[in-house]
């Protein structure tokens, strides 16, 4: 039975406007290339300043590293609205996961900069069965300037039950990488980028593939530049998601973003994304480890009409079973 003292912040208690509290996050060298490396992106530009050519050396965040500078912290904001979130029930604990998520970015995000983060609930709805509670995490710098904005959409109730667990696992062992093994110097992801010009609808994009395991799975939920972590949860306690829809530990929805983020990176600068890129990534079926997903896409259109130049993109991750895993949609701004 519920403990009546505790108050379940579930679908039926969340509503639009509640709000939880800012966060203000340093952002260094070491953890633009803390970041990187649990991305599994060994791109220099992202473990030493002076590297990429864009803003003047600057070293400068993934894209999607958002989410970790200005997290989500649901669990924050139950309890600045005197709930208690699902995944910190003492009596009836569960998970609220990752549906889909957008991110519209406004500017570059560099070492020394200090982010504030503001969150709040931003709409809930009900499909076919399932529930649904979309949250707004807004991003602004140390002169106030808005840098990115991302809505978040967790499941809070599932219709069609569990997922079942694949009967042909994954077995890819991924190594987490360390640094710059023996000095090498690693190659720029930039050296594929293609010209506004040289695209049309239909060109395709360079493709990628990662390998998750659970080692790199669980360094990924320990990182944590803001909030308190979660020691139980979906990605790092077997025990505990068995209980839950995927019926098994899972990669990120946040860690699925940052592998798109570097596949993108080998078509487009990192401007594309920084002077008002967007990307949405919907996921379809889980990321569990052991398997491989293969990054590809293809521009969908582009226009030439406004000051920066629009480029939309759809793309697909497929494991090494054939699944679709995610699908998402980009829209990048080059130069003229």
């Amino acid at each position: 039975m519920l403990d009546q003292q505790e108050k379940l912040w579930d679908y039926d208690a969340v509503e639009p406007g509640q709000t939880g509290p800012t966060t203000e996050v340093k952002i260094t060298e070491d953890n633009i290339a803390q970041y990187a490396l649990l991305a599994q992106n060994p791109d220099p530009r992202f473990q030493r300043p002076g590297v990429s050519l864009e803003y003047d050396g600057a070293m400068l965040a993934m894209p999607t590293m958002v989410i970790t500078y200005a997290p989500l912290l649901r669990e924050d904001i139950a309890e600045a609205n005197g709930f208690v979130a699902q995944e910190r029930s003492a009596t009836n604990r569960s998970q609220t996961p990752f549906a889909k998520c957008e991110i519209r970015w406004w500017g570059p995000v560099k070492a020394g900069d200090t982010i504030t983060g503001s969150r709040r609930v931003l709409e809930k709805y009900d499909r076919r069965g399932s529930k649904f509670v979309t949250f707004r995490v807004e991003a602004a710098n140390q002169h106030g300037e808005k840098v990115a904005e991302y809505d978040y959409t967790c499941i809070f109730g599932y219709a069609q039950g569990s997922k079942t667990v694949p009967q042909t696992p994954g077995s890819a062992q991924p190594q987490p990488l360390t640094g710059n093994p023996g000095g090498q110097e690693l190659a720029l992801a930039s050296s594929a980028i293609v010209s506004f010009d040289a695209l049309s609808e239909g060109t395709q994009l360079a493709t990628m593939s990662v390998s998750e395991s659970q080692e790199i799975i669980n360094r990924k939920s320990d990182f944590r530049l803001s909030g308190a972590p979660n020691p139980i949860n979906i990605h790092n306690n077997e025990e505990f998601a068995r209980k839950n829809i995927f019926s098994g530990t899972v990669s990120s929805g946040p860690a699925a973003m940052s592998y798109l983020d570097q596949m993108l990176q080998k078509s487009f600068p990192l401007s594309a994304f920084y002077q008002g890129g967007q990307l949405l990534m919907r996921a379809i079926e889980p990321f569990r480890a052991g398997d491989t997903v293969t990054f590809q896409g293809e521009v969908t259109a582009k226009n030439a009409k406004s000051a920066c130049r629009i480029v939309e993109c759809r793309i697909k991750g497929i494991n090494q079973r054939g699944d679709l895993v995610n699908l998402s949609d980009a829209k990048l701004m080059l130069l003229e």
